[in-house]
């Protein structure tokens, strides 16, 4: 069973940054994908972006493009930084696992099989 989990969200001004991380434990596969989607307060839950597991291929939402970057620290944590934070970014954050993608950058939430519990982020004006 995979288990993912996320860190870092928190309260940051408008303009600043967080740093995000999802650590992963159990069995997974060079074939799989991570993704970060969010969901704000009375809205349903978007994709943010996706990573293929080597790292070689990405994909962001365009309402984040050029402000956040997905990357991979190591086999076992993902990283969303997130510069120039607006409040509408505010939102409780996931990261989510697409089993064995071989990497496609799926953007639907139905194709993730595996969800952290979430990390709130919240950016003042």
């Amino acid at each position: 069973q995979v288990q993912l989990a996320e860190s870092g969200g928190g309260l940051v001004q408008a303009g600043g940054s967080l740093r995000l991380s999802c650590a992963v434990s159990g069995r997974t596969s060079t074939r799989d994908t991570m993704a970060w989607f969010r969901q704000a307060p009375g809205k349903e839950r978007e994709l943010v972006a996706v990573l293929t597991w080597r790292g070689d291929g990405t994909f962001y939402a365009d309402s984040v493009k050029g402000r956040f970057s997905i990357s991979r620290d190591n086999a076992k944590n993902t990283v969303l930084q997130m510069d120039n934070l607006k409040p509408e970014d505010t939102a409780v954050y996931y990261c989510a696992l697409d089993r064995l993608a071989d990497g496609m950058l799926r953007t639907g939430e139905r194709f993730y099989d595996y969800w952290g519990q979430g990390t709130q982020v919240t950016v003042s004006s």
